[in-house]
């Protein structure tokens, strides 16, 4: 398991770009039969890919669970939101099997001890994107549809920024402990997302983007409003946001990302925008 560090936003605004990649970006989501997990100390929340291919893949597989998080089982304490992004796939939870197709998503409460990933066709592989937080209770395990979540119209075509923020693990959809989960799919034209930029200092975010068309790129903004940086960023890749950092990207074309939060509230507009014209 790759494990990051939290930065303070004095130290970072003097990283070069390999250091901001290092820190921030997460590649390589997605290895045949294989487990990527990036640890961030930021609000100790773990983000996950799983391609199973031709195996039937633990949710552990390659993890030291006792070691990165003195449990028996990685669900023990924590719970995990999990979107299928590939494929059709099926997910079994201590027995339990879920299907999901492109778009749909799955919520594990604490205390599952068994997750299984496989997919429907090695031709067209499932790929599960994951996030998951620390948990102090048990709730409801739920499959979630891409036609079930709460959709929020948003934006302007004028601003470049009209999408559809698609609510998924929320508290106006399913009880959790902390997680949020949701995906946000910009309209054909729209680049920009999150506009005006803002930060949550009681929360932070990860966000993957995909749906990138290929030879596009997003340029994904952090840092402080007043100091901010840029990384750049290809399909199916993710990008851990700080309490203290903006969030915010445009694309050279339209994309779609998932959005994770984790921290001290679950309140959606809970944020600290930022006049686009002060920014910096």
């Amino acid at each position: 398991m790759d494990i990051r560090y939290s930065g303070n936003p004095k130290d970072v605004k003097h990283y070069t770009t390999e250091q901001l990649r290092d820190e921030f970006l997460i590649q390589d989501l997605y290895r045949p039969d294989q487990v990527t997990a990036v640890y961030s100390h930021v609000d100790r929340m773990v983000t996950l890919g799983c391609m199973p291919v031709h195996e039937t893949v633990s949710i552990d597989k390659g993890i030291d669970v006792w070691g990165c998080f003195g449990t028996d089982y990685f669900l023990e304490r924590r719970e995990i939101g999990i979107f299928n992004i590939g494929g059709a796939g099926k997910i079994a939870v201590d027995g339990t099997v879920y299907a999901l197709g492109y778009k749909d998503c799955l919520y594990i409460t604490r205390g599952a001890k068994e997750v299984l990933f496989s997919s429907d066709s090695p031709e067209a592989p499932a790929k599960f994107y994951m996030v998951s937080a620390p948990a102090h209770k048990s709730y409801e395990t739920r499959l979630l549809k891409i036609a079930d979540a709460a959709k929020k119209p948003c934006g302007d075509a004028a601003t470049s920024n009209k999408r559809v923020i698609n609510q998924f693990i929320h508290p106006d959809v399913l009880p959790t402990c902390q997680l949020s989960m949701g995906m946000t799919v910009l309209e054909p034209g729209s680049v920009w997302n999150t506009m005006p930029a803002h930060t949550h200092e009681r929360r932070m975010e990860v966000y993957m983007y995909f749906e990138v068309p290929e030879n596009e790129v997003v340029f994904h903004f952090m840092g402080q409003g007043d100091e901010t940086r840029h990384i750049v960023m290809k399909n199916e890749q993710a990008v851990i946001s700080p309490s203290w950092s903006i969030h915010a990207g445009a694309g050279t074309a339209s994309y779609t990302f998932i959005w994770a939060m984790g921290g001290e509230n679950q309140a959606f507009d809970d944020m600290d925008t930022i006049p686009t014209g002060e920014l910096k």
